[in-house]
């Protein structure tokens, strides 16, 4: 049920229905998809880590502001179910659809958590960056466990606020079983993602979430290195052209693999025949369909606010991939260097580390020879 306050902001009023559902991870996109799904009066328990924001929702639910590109805005305000990590330990009620959405290297202890509490027929989802579907299956089993790659655009940085720069009609998904064992399941997790954006059922879960893994290879790191918005970066001389050759090692990377190279972001096979011209496709895509013109990337944010990163588990997942099968990557490599000083504090995130960026790259290139 929906109602509008005097001032225009939209009041969603949260109704108990099958089936129960567990947001673990209520940050930014959790806390957004998290109202999305109650209010579309949905059974719907929010689990985040962060206690001012937990308060937060509680006392005065979510807020959520999106922008439009057309100078749509809107704000909702939806009142939520939300607990803290120490409240998990007293449930008791099973959940039948988790959708992690906390950082990737967080994966595994938060399935673990959670899978006391997932019903025996009962399926988690990663709603995250990185390769996170292997490690979910390793604690649920590959029979509960959904592949899934999002695409939305929002940040936080005051509890119970959150700043969507892609609203439902910018937002994407895909959903897909990791083997037979979940096969026929896809739809449990997408008719819930549909209430946040358009969705995608694909054959290959695992190739899906690499080609994401390519795009977020060429623009998250990269573009927070430099401190500044996606569209910024890119502007920025010199940038575009390094980013899309961190993400045409990502791609090889995946190659190598044997994944095949599939189309994302609601993009064509034809859109993608041109192998050459695939990363600037993404890249360009990315740019026109999800970002704004203030959108920094999630890891700009985390250093803003002093915490890590997922580099290890972006550009840091292509550097991996490509020593094993032979292939360097010292683009990606360079990033990885340069997100771990920044994190470490021996460095800071300005456009003057462009040119460390590409000194390392071609040090690497030449080491590797």
């Amino acid at each position: 049920m929906r109602g509008t306050s005097p001032r225009g902001i939209h009041i969603g009023v949260h109704s108990v229905s099958s089936p129960r559902i567990a947001v673990l991870g209520a940050g930014a996109n959790g806390a957004s998809i998290g109202a999305d799904l109650t209010r579309a009066g949905l059974d719907v328990s929010l689990i985040e880590q962060w206690p001012e924001h937990v308060r937060a929702m509680r006392a005065d639910g979510i807020r959520v502001e999106m922008s439009g590109l057309d100078g749509d805005d809107e704000t909702q305000v939806t009142p939520v179910a939300a607990y803290d990590l120490c409240q998990v330990a007293t449930m008791r009620q099973k959940f039948d659809v988790v959708l992690l959405l906390v950082k990737a290297y967080d994966s595994r202890w938060a399935t673990q958590l959670i899978e006391p509490l997932l019903a025996d027929d009962g399926i988690v989802a990663g709603v995250q960056n990185g390769m996170t579907t292997q490690v979910i299956a390793d604690v649920v089993g590959a029979h509960r466990t959904m592949g899934t790659v999002i695409e939305i655009s929002s940040t936080m940085y005051d509890p119970g606020v959150v700043h969507r720069h892609s609203n439902p009609s910018r937002s994407w998904f895909a959903v897909g079983a990791m083997d037979d064992a979940a096969s026929g399941r896809e739809e449990d997790v997408a008719s819930l993602l549909r209430h946040a954006g358009a969705v995608e059922v694909v054959d290959n879960i695992l190739a899906t979430k690499w080609m994401k893994l390519v795009s977020n290879a060429t623009t998250l790191v990269t573009t927070a290195s430099l401190g500044l918005s996606m569209v910024d970066a890119l502007e920025y001389p010199g940038m575009r052209e390094l980013m899309v050759r961190s993400g045409k090692e990502a791609l090889a990377a995946g190659k190598a693999q044997g994944f095949p190279v599939l189309p994302i972001f609601g993009l064509t096979a034809d859109d993608i025949a041109d192998e050459d011209a695939l990363v600037d496709t993404l890249l360009d895509t990315l740019y026109r369909g999800f970002v704004m013109p203030n959108t920094t990337t999630t890891v700009l944010q985390d250093w803003t606010k002093g915490r890590r990163s997922e580099v290890d588990e972006l550009n840091g997942e292509v550097v991996a991939a490509s020593s094993r099968h032979g292939l360097d990557a010292p683009v990606n490599r360079a990033v990885v260097e340069v997100g771990h000083r920044i994190e470490a504090g021996s460095l800071e995130a300005g456009v003057a580390n462009l040119d460390l960026l590409l000194e390392l790259a071609a040090s690497e290139g030449n080491t590797n020879d």
